[in-house]
């Protein structure tokens, strides 16, 4: 665990981490000591973030060494999609039981590794360190390099214990993990001044394929992408990109600046959200491959694509801008699509009241301003409450942000619209623009939230029925006021009105309930007390009435 806790100090030091360049010296040296307190990890642990950071790489066997309900509960949690092998979306775990924890599971984990490479192949196996093997001082290390050894296949450890932090900082340690034992480890079998690595992004619903077609219309090649939709064998030979894009800059940016550390690689920090962004990120790609010797025409040409593909989101988007008019969005998210999105929303003529910078860097916060303007508000946490408050205020008539949040929301009887890792629509580029205004007006515009707004038919009857009871319209409207009465139900049954049990009494002049119950439909026993008071007291008013 010694080493684990060197890794941890290393990336709570990281250079590229805005919060920790805001730092004093000492602080730096402390690290991000503070412990989690219970609950923090609601959004799931470092083994979690480790896992989902990693588990899109499509060939190879991810292997969960721990109980069964770690590998469960963190099974496709993140939307990827994959292109090619499904074996990623094979579930393996070691299933540690009370025996293993007494005298130790590395025996098991080694025999599981066995048990994969027999029946799958795989390119390489990701071995997964959880909480309770790492109390018990399961040296997966050493169970990996042997097991390496001996099946002659990479066999990689992922030290990420959930108890050793957060999410986030377990897609660091992910990252980590990558640097150490996979980068650098192979090379590519061809190399062209126009590749580049994607890092931090996860393919979502199939975002990455939304961007590839203009990069491979530019001729530029996405060496690797970590790792949405990538295989070992491109992420052990990206060392040889001439630049890259970072995607999550929360998640991944030790590995960016590493590998900028290490390979001379140069790394911006883009987005495909929008169509502006979209253009930008291009232009900056197009930069730095020339940069790094590309040929110059590449920028003429990344301007005429952009050209087209500007002219044809602003008029697939135009038609909406009058529906959207006046419309205020909340997105409650968080990373780089605290900002990306806000810029995308704009641009399609919707106002954003608030955007959650609960998960942003300081670099995030001064997008977020540009865009936004130095009063935006930026939320740092918004409890359930305080947010269906905000909805039910009508301060907002969307709100977008990932499943957590979806049913208040509803609640509010507002719309609402996925946007985070769990969504089934692809959001990226210009198509994926022109989709998620599609999909924001096809929630604006669903005839069902007017239907639910309105009051249910039994509490718009109880308020008429009050009004109608009540003083005011008594002396407004007499006949009005005893036709109310009289329609109301004896009792819960609800099967007779106060009417006709009056009428059935002084047409046939009955004196019991039992002679009331021959000539009504008052047949319940919850009636008899009623009855037997109505007939108590025949008020002067009721006996006119009936005669």
């Amino acid at each position: 665990m010694s080493s684990l806790a060197a890794t941890v100090q290393n990336i709570f030091d990281e250079p590229g981490c805005a919060k920790n360049g805001s730092k004093s010296e000492a602080e730096r040296r402390n690290g991000c000591t503070k412990q989690l307190q219970p609950g923090s990890a609601a959004g799931g642990c470092a083994f979690d973030g480790a896992k989902v950071a990693l588990q899109p790489f499509t060939d190879v066997a991810h292997l969960v060494h721990g109980p069964i309900a770690c590998e469960g509960n963190s099974w496709d949690n993140r939307g990827a999609v994959s292109s090619g092998s499904d074996l990623w979306r094979t579930a393996f775990t070691t299933d540690l039981s009370e025996t293993d924890i007494v005298f130790g599971g590395e025996k098991r984990l080694c025999k599981a590794i066995k048990e994969i490479i027999d029946k799958y192949d795989p390119s390489a196996i990701f071995v997964y360190q959880t909480c309770i093997p790492a109390m018990i001082g399961d040296d997966i290390n050493a169970v990996c390099k042997a097991a390496s050894r001996r099946f002659l296949k990479p066999v990689i450890p992922i030290n990420s214990p959930g108890f050793v932090g957060s999410k986030n900082l377990g897609n660091k340690l992910a990252g980590e993990a990558l640097l150490d034992y996979v980068i650098g480890t192979r090379e590519p079998d061809y190399t062209t001044p126009y590749d580049i690595n994607l890092i931090g992004e996860y393919n979502l619903s199939g975002e990455l394929w939304q961007v590839k077609p203009l990069l491979d219309e530019l001729g530029v090649r996405i060496l690797c992408c970590i790792s949405g939709d990538g295989k070992y064998r491109e992420v052990a030979s990206s060392h040889r990109a001439r630049a890259s894009m970072l995607v999550c800059s929360k998640s991944m940016i030790n590995v960016a600046r590493k590998m900028e550390q290490r390979y001379g690689i140069p790394f911006f920090e883009g987005s495909f959200y929008g169509i502006q962004d979209s253009s930008e990120s291009l232009r900056q790609i197009a930069r730095l491959l020339v940069e790094r010797g590309a040929p110059t025409d590449l920028l003429g040409r990344t301007e005429a694509l952009i050209a087209r593909e500007e002219a044809w989101a602003w008029g697939a988007i135009e038609p909406y801008k009058p529906r959207f008019e006046g419309k205020k969005a909340l997105l409650m998210t968080g990373g780089v699509k605290s900002w990306s999105v806000v810029a995308a929303l704009q641009e399609a003529g919707l106002e954003v009241v608030g955007t959650s910078v609960k998960k942003s860097t300081k670099e995030d916060k001064e997008r977020i301003k540009e865009l936004m303007g130095h009063d935006a508000h930026m939320i740092e946490n918004m409890t359930p409450r305080e947010m269906y408050e905000m909805l039910k205020g009508a301060k907002a008539d969307i709100m977008l942000s990932g499943g957590k949040s979806q049913f208040v929301a509803l609640k509010a009887a507002v719309p609402w619209l996925d946007i985070n890792q769990e969504r089934c629509h692809a959001y990226m580029g210009y198509v994926g623009m022109v989709k998620l205004v599609e999909e924001i007006d096809k929630s604006l515009s669903s005839p069902m939230w007017k239907q639910l707004r309105r009051p249910a038919p039994w509490e718009a009857l109880a308020k008429a029925m009050e009004q109608m009871q009540s003083p005011a319209t008594a002396l407004a409207d007499p006949a009005l006021a005893e036709k109310s009465r009289r329609a109301r139900k004896i009792c819960m049954c609800n099967r007779v009105d106060l009417g006709t049990i009056e009428d059935a009494i002084y047409a046939h002049r009955l004196r019991s309930v039992e002679a009331v119950r021959e000539h009504t439909n008052a047949v319940g026993g919850c009636c008899q007390r009623r009855i037997e008071e109505i007939l108590v007291s025949e008020p002067s008013a009721m006996r006119q009435a009936a005669e």
